[in-house]
């Protein structure tokens, strides 16, 4: 098992085990304000200090994580679940109608930054973490469909396909039982890193008030809080941002760990 797996796992399994756990129990009440503590430094009793209203940190950050990995994880299971079955239409369809809209719609998507249509759903419904799911689960949906589109196109070709269409099976079957099972691998992989930046999306979003809304805790409005009180208290942004570097590299290791080990033609080089 490769370093870069276990040390993405062992990061990943870091915060999501702090997101669980803060289901149960957290050091302090986020939903209190305790002004004669705040900007308090890390200590014995709050390990990670207090911030500009007196809240605990390590609560703040074990809550954020819990916000984070639920917006990326539901945007996430949003673009696969509606990008990968568009994906294996196009691939079936290849060259006719249905594969040039699905292909030219995901360059309509493509064409806006999830930014924008963050500030469009916005604008209609109004912030908060529902419509910055909406946000990157729509962006998400042509990424997925791409990358099926184009791994299922190179299976279309090969002779398991061809003996199943001889055999009499129709595409939609064909996309089902034998091209997807060989995208397995590459769409777990890509759902690692989309995670990751789905991750990074929700603290920008929040970071310019359109992700979730107080009193949830959120990574990036805890860093867009700290903004003016860096040179008083840096760990009041410091801490936020780590917990977003530290979660976004773990993915990121993760996802290439996994790719190292799932890549059947990494395994014959190593070999």
């Amino acid at each position: 098992m490769s370093r870069a797996l276990i040390a993405g796992a062992a990061l990943t399994a870091l915060f999501v085990l702090a997101a669980a756990l803060s289901f149960a129990w957290t050091p302090g009440d986020v939903a209190a304000m305790n002004i004669a503590e705040r900007l308090q430094p890390p200590s014995a009793e709050h390990w990670l200090g207090t911030d500009h209203f007196g809240r605990d940190m390590l609560s703040m950050i074990m809550i954020g994580a819990r916000t984070s990995i639920a917006v990326a994880l539901v945007a996430v299971g949003i673009g696969m679940g509606l990008g990968v079955p568009l994906g294996l239409a196009a691939a079936a369809n290849r060259g006719g109608w249905l594969d040039e809209v699905i292909s030219r719609g995901s360059d309509l998507v493509f064409a806006f930054p999830s930014l924008v249509i963050a500030i469009l759903i916005t604008a209609i419904f109004g912030p908060g973490a529902v419509n910055a799911i909406l946000a990157i689960g729509i962006f998400n949906i042509p990424v997925f469909a791409r990358l099926t589109r184009g791994a299922a196109m190179a299976l279309w070709s090969r002779e398991f396909i061809m003996a199943a269409r001889v055999a009499g099976k129709r595409g939609p079957r064909i996309s089902v039982e034998h091209v997807l099972p060989n995208l397995a691998n590459l769409l777990i992989v890509q759902g690692t890193i989309q995670f990751s930046l789905g991750i990074l999306a929700e603290a920008g979003l929040s970071y310019v008030g359109l992700g979730a809304q107080p009193p949830i805790p959120s990574w990036g409005r805890m860093l867009a809080d700290a903004q003016t009180m860096v040179s008083l208290a840096p760990h009041v942004a410091i801490i936020p941002g780590l917990a977003i570097v530290l979660m976004v590299l773990g993915l990121n290791l993760l996802g290439d760990g996994l790719r190292d080990r799932l890549d059947p033609r990494l395994n014959a080089v190593r070999a």
